[in-house]
């Protein structure tokens, strides 16, 4: 706390992740036809890859060159994937924006449907998880929402999950199940609760692992009894 007793930008960023106050600025949104491999991104995303909203058309290309030289073909390959078996796009890669600035990204995905049922595409969300935050800001959490940590088994339990499937750190996984639990509306608790129970049910242990944990994360909250 500062000397005037509210709490620092910083901190306050992390708590509004957490207790849902605000818009998380870390996520955003994405479409992706495969027929015509036509693209539309939410403006969270634009600005992740540097661009001011609405100024550019994304593209297959143009996404391309934003990946790290070392990631651009897995990344192409993915995609290629996608188009080729009508498999969600789903990845971890770093992107480069405008401005040279390196973001470790983690793309969850799940299949996008027509009237008909068919599949026509691939939505879900660009997550940056790029480490910004110190270790104190554990603490901060740790101190401040200590309800949260009532339920911290279950939670471990689904932070392990994301940290297997993604490759991801705990405080990384702990920002996807916050953010999946304020998207959604359903308590971290709940959600944590019902992934861990999906995962336990998962019958495909090693092919489409990735592919049905992304269809687990972003549907967990459908089958939460509120």
């Amino acid at each position: 706390m500062t000397e005037s007793g509210s709490v620092p930008p910083e901190d306050a960023f992390v708590l509004n992740r957490v207790i849902g106050m605000g818009t998380p600025q870390n996520v955003g949104s994405f479409r992706f036809w495969f027929a015509d491999q036509r693209w539309e991104w939410s403006d969270e995303v634009a600005l992740m890859h540097g661009y001011s909203p609405g100024t550019v058309r994304p593209t297959t290309k143009l996404l391309l060159s934003h990946k790290h030289p070392d990631d651009r073909e897995q990344v192409a390959t993915a995609l290629a994937n996608s188009i080729e078996t009508g498999e969600p796009f789903s990845s971890r890669h770093r992107i480069i924006d405008t401005r040279g600035t390196v973001h470790h990204m983690i793309v969850v995905a799940d299949r996008m449907t027509d009237e008909a049922d068919e599949v026509v595409g691939t939505a879900g969300y660009y997550i940056d998880v790029t480490e910004t935050l110190e270790e104190h800001r554990q603490e901060t959490l740790d101190d401040t929402l200590p309800e949260l940590y009532e339920a911290r088994a279950i939670i471990e339990q689904a932070k392990g999950a994301l940290m297997l499937v993604y490759g991801i750190s705990a405080e990384q996984a702990f920002r996807v199940l916050s953010w999946r639990s304020q998207e959604t509306n359903v308590k971290l608790r709940a959600l944590a609760a019902q992934l861990v129970a999906d995962m336990r049910a998962t019958t495909r242990v090693a092919v489409g692992l990735r592919t049905e944990f992304d269809h687990l994360l972003l549907t967990a909250h459908e089958r939460v009894r509120r």
